[in-house]
């Protein structure tokens, strides 16, 4: 005799899981919670100093906001940030050219170049270009090794302006962060596919730029935006020459008025706009870069808000509909 098995219906499986499933606890994260707390109650007390504590001296800060001369030093901080990224960034990427080419020359004129801005503190570098005609009254380009026959010959006073200065001084300290930056996102890319490109004869410029720099841009983005808004707080620095960018225009004003922490806050809060616009811009770049190494790229906070409004209209047109 062979013994009959029974086989359990669907309903009284169904029953033993949700059974099952009653006894499952979910974990409760309390250190989350906590911390979480404190985050909160810190942030609600430091809110509430702002709108409670009358020395921040709000008036005083909307009058100054849009003041002409603040405007002047904040468009003055833009172009110099501008101008030494652009510079800064493709100096940088010849040096980095240079630290991977099979050039012992060029190589170690590189690491010397990188070695030496490194190492020189940015204001002592400003100073140094600012009273560069103390050393060099005129500056010329000539034979080697001569001094009294010169092709073309300029007044080192005149050309070095506190500008000047400062576009040197901020461009080549850059340049020397910007290379190993560049340098680290070429070295990133896997050497296997510049071998099969070579193999199936692309020419070098082809496969550099179609290749090498569109993966190597994921790994230079988020440092060189880091750079860019360290650069644009770091032009803070050239008020050592009296450049009157936002911070030394600033500095001018409370010096007259005595109105140090609301100035202070003018250009805290210039510094914390355009650093805001320039990490939403990384944002976007940075995904459009990562299109190629993910199978769907997540969703913007943009699409993400849609989303949420989108799906609470939905549920209260649903529940509308069920109520009529």
């Amino acid at each position: 005799m062979t013994a009959s098995v029974e086989t359990p219906s669907i309903e009284a499986v169904n029953q033993t899981t949700v059974q099952g499933a009653e006894h499952v606890v979910p974990l409760r994260h309390w250190w989350r919670w906590a911390f979480s707390a404190i985050a909160v109650f810190l942030l609600a007390q430091l809110v509430w100093t702002f709108f409670s504590n009358p020395q921040w001296r709000w008036p005083v800060f909307a009058e100054y906001f849009f003041n002409e001369a603040v405007l002047r030093g904040l468009w003055l901080t833009l172009w110099l940030t501008a101008v030494s990224a652009v510079i800064g960034f493709t100096l940088g990427g010849v040096l980095a050219l240079a630290r991977l080419s099979g050039s012992a020359l060029l190589n170690s004129f590189a690491w010397g170049f990188i070695w030496f801005f490194r190492s020189v503190p940015l204001v002592v570098q400003l100073v140094i270009w600012f009273n560069l005609g103390y050393l060099f009254p005129t500056l010329g380009i000539g034979w080697p090794f001569t001094y009294d026959f010169w092709l073309v010959e300029f007044d080192t006073v005149r050309l070095l302006s506190s500008t000047v200065a400062a576009i040197l001084g901020l461009s080549l300290h850059q340049a020397a962060y910007s290379a190993e930056i560049i340098r680290g996102g070429l070295l990133s890319v896997d050497q296997g596919q510049l071998e099969a490109a070579k193999a199936l004869g692309i020419p070098r410029r082809r496969r550099f730029f179609r290749i090498v720099l569109p993966q190597a841009a994921r790994a230079i983005l988020p440092n060189a935006f880091n750079e860019v808004i360290g650069l644009l707080k770091g032009t803070s620095v050239v008020f050592i020459v009296a450049l009157p960018e936002l911070f030394y225009t600033v500095q001018v004003i409370y010096n007259r008025n005595q109105q140090v922490v609301p100035l202070l806050l003018v250009a805290a809060v210039w510094y914390t706009i355009f650093t805001t616009v320039l990490s939403i811009a990384q944002y976007y770049i940075e995904r459009r870069f990562a299109q190629g190494s993910v199978r769907e790229l997540p969703p913007t906070p943009l699409q993400r808000l849609r989303r949420a409004f989108g799906s609470r209209r939905g549920a209260l047109t649903q529940s509308a509909n069920e109520s009529s």
